[in-house]
C-alpha cells in the first residue's frame, strides 16, 4: 500500500499554497528582519500548520467523491442500494451517529469513510467489494467504516497533522535561516532572507514532511485496530470482521487511487512498514482473535 492518501495529499497541496502566499506577502522577510524571531515564527508555523490541516479536513469529503467517482445514493433504485442504506443506517444508530451519506464507486474490493465531522460523514463502498463478499462480510466492512466515524478518526488525524505541520514549518525555517546566514557571512550589505533561505526551506519542508508522515502513518495503523474492534462491537462478534479480512487478504484490494489508500478498509503492501497506513491483515486478524479470548 502506498503511504500517500487523500488527507495527506490535500494537506501538502494546501501547505504549499499557504507557504508560497506567505513568501509573496513578505512574511519570511518580516520574521528575519532583526534576526530570527522564534516566538513569532512558532505562532506563524502553528497558524499555517493547523490552518492547512483543517482546510484539508473541510475539503476531505468533496475530494473523496471526486477522486473515486463515488456516486452518493439519494434515492435507492436497486435491492443492493436499499440494503446498503438500511445497513448503514442500522450501524449508525447502534453507534449513536446521524445517518452518513452512502456512496458506491467502481473499483477493486475496498471501502472508505471520510468527512469533516460525525454530522457530515460519508461511507463509500466499491462495486468490487460488493461483488466479492457475502452480505455479512460487507456489513462487517461497513461497521468498520462507521467505527472510524464514531471514533472521530478524521478530527484526530487533523490535530496530529496540524502538530507535525507546525514542526515541519518551524524547523524548515530555522534551518533555512542558519544556512542562509552561513552562505552570506561575508556579505555585510545584504538584509533579509536570500535565495539560500528560500531553497533550503523548500528542501527541508519536503524532507521533514516525509519524516513527519511516519507519525501520521503510525496513527493510521493504530486507528485500523480500533476500527476493527469497533466493527466487532457493532456486529456483536469479531467473526464477520475476521472473515472479511481473510477474504480481503486473498483479493486484489489495492483498487483505491494512491491518494485514497489510507482511507480504505484494506491497503496493499509497503516496502517500508513505517510508512504503511494499514497494519498487515494477519496482524489485524490476530488482534481480533486475542480480544475474543
Amino acid at each position: 500500500m502506498k503511504r500517500i492518501f487523500l488527507f495527506l495529499a490535500t494537506n501538502i497541496a494546501v501547505m504549499l499554497v499557504l507557504s508560497f502566499t506567505a513568501s509573496l506577502l513578505g512574511v519570511n522577510r518580516f520574521l528575519t528582519a532583526n534576526g530570527l524571531n522564534l516566538g513569532m515564527l512558532l505562532v506563524f508555523a502553528a497558524l499555517m500548520g493547523f490552518g492547512g490541516s483543517f482546510i484539508s479536513l473541510l475539503m476531505s469529503k468533496t475530494i473523496a467523491k471526486w477522486s473515486t467517482g463515488a456516486q452518493v445514493i439519494t434515492h435507492p433504485s436497486t435491492t443492493t442500494e436499499f440494503w446498503l442504506m438500511q445497513t448503514v443506517e442500522k450501524l449508525a444508530t447502534r453507534a449513536g451517529l446521524p445517518m452518513p451519506e452512502v456512496a458506491i464507486y467502481d473499483g477493486e474490493p475496498n471501502a472508505f469513510a471520510t468527512g469533516a465531522s460525525k454530522k457530515s460523514s460519508l461511507v463509500a463502498v466499491s462495486t468490487g467489494l460488493l461483488n466479492s463478499m457475502s452480505q455479512e462480510e460487507v456489513e462487517a466492512v461497513l461497521a468498520h467504516e462507521v467505527a472510524h466515524i464514531a471514533n472521530g478518526d478524521m478530527v484526530t488525524l487533523t490535530l496530529i497533522q496540524g502538530v507535525v505541520n507546525t514542526f515541519v514549518i518551524f524547523m524548515a525555517r530555522v534551518v533555512g535561516y542558519f544556512v542562509d546566514s552561513w552562505l552570506r557571512r561575508n556579505d555585510e550589505e545584504s538584509s533579509g532572507p536570500g535565495i539560500g533561505y528560500m531553497i533550503t526551506v523548500v528542501i527541508c519542508e519536503i524532507v521533514f514532511g516525509i519524516l513527519a508522515s511516519i507519525i501520521v502513518a503510525a496513527f493510521s495503523r493504530h486507528r485500523e485496530y480500533r476500527a476493527d474492534a469497533g466493527a466487532a462491537g457493532l456486529m456483536g462478534s469479531p467473526t464477520p470482521m475476521m472473515s472479511a479480512l481473510r477474504r480481503l487478504g486473498g483479493l486484489d484490494a489495492d483498487g483505491l487511487p494512491q491518494n485514497m489508500q489510507a482511507m480504505g478498509i484494506s491497503g496493499g503492501k509497503s516496502w517500508l512498514g513505517l510508512f504503511s497506513s494499514h497494519p498487515p491483515i494477519e496482524s489485524r486478524i490476530a488482534a481480533l482473535q486475542s480480544a475474543q479470548r
